[in-house]
């Protein structure tokens, strides 16, 4: 046994444990309080389980998909949390989270780092069919919940309805067969009331 190898890895198990003090500006359905990076993750492992006969090319590897909605959050333990909406925040946005991937992966051994690297670069590039299906369901996730928390998070921040269709067109071009669904809950938020036009 490499005892070097074993303690990064364990290192880096419990570092990553901080996602879970990471707040998100999302309610968790049905209570009064923010959903953490942690839930965050496992909610997309769970909707990239679920919704892989949706993405836009059969040929996915939902592996691959499960470990980039696993990785693409760890960097927001050292980069914090950027509001989706957040125009200032997203200034520096990149450039935080390089640093904080840089810091976090390093953390790991070689062969570890580098994979885990790789697929958060993979997640951010968005270019890969893998990509796009796990950029898609981070823009569907909280959508969902807004949603269905009666759009508390719009309405606090004063999020109108083009700017979610404009965030969630990951959704449109790369599960097209959920666009739909999606565009009716955000027109229903709207029709509602807690959606501003």
């Amino acid at each position: 046994m490499d005892s070097e190898r074993l303690e990064k890895q364990m290192a880096f198990i419990v570092e990553i444990g901080k996602t879970k003090q990471v707040l998100r500006r999302t309610m968790v359905i049905g209570t009064d309080r923010h959903e953490n990076d942690a839930e965050h993750s496992w909610h997309l492992a769970m909707m990239a389980i679920l919704l892989a006969e949706y993405a836009e090319s059969e040929s996915v590897d939902i592996l691959k998909v499960l470990k980039m909605v696993l990785v693409h959050d760890l960097v927001e333990i050292y980069a914090g949390d950027t509001y989706c909406y957040d125009e200032e925040g997203a200034k520096d946005k990149i450039e935080r989270e390089t640093r904080a991937a840089d810091r976090i992966f390093a953390m790991l051994p070689d062969d570890q780092s580098r994979e885990m690297r790789a697929l958060w670069d993979e997640f951010e590039d968005m270019i890969t069919p893998e990509a796009r299906f796990a950029n898609a369901l981070d823009r569907l996730q909280p959508l969902l919940l807004n949603y269905h928390s009666g759009g508390e998070t719009w309405q606090k921040y004063r999020v109108t309805s083009d700017r979610v269709l404009k965030r969630a067109q990951p959704v449109a071009e790369h599960m097209p067969g959920i666009w739909e669904f999606a565009a009716g809950l955000i027109r229903d938020a709207v029709e509602q009331g807690f959606l501003a036009e």
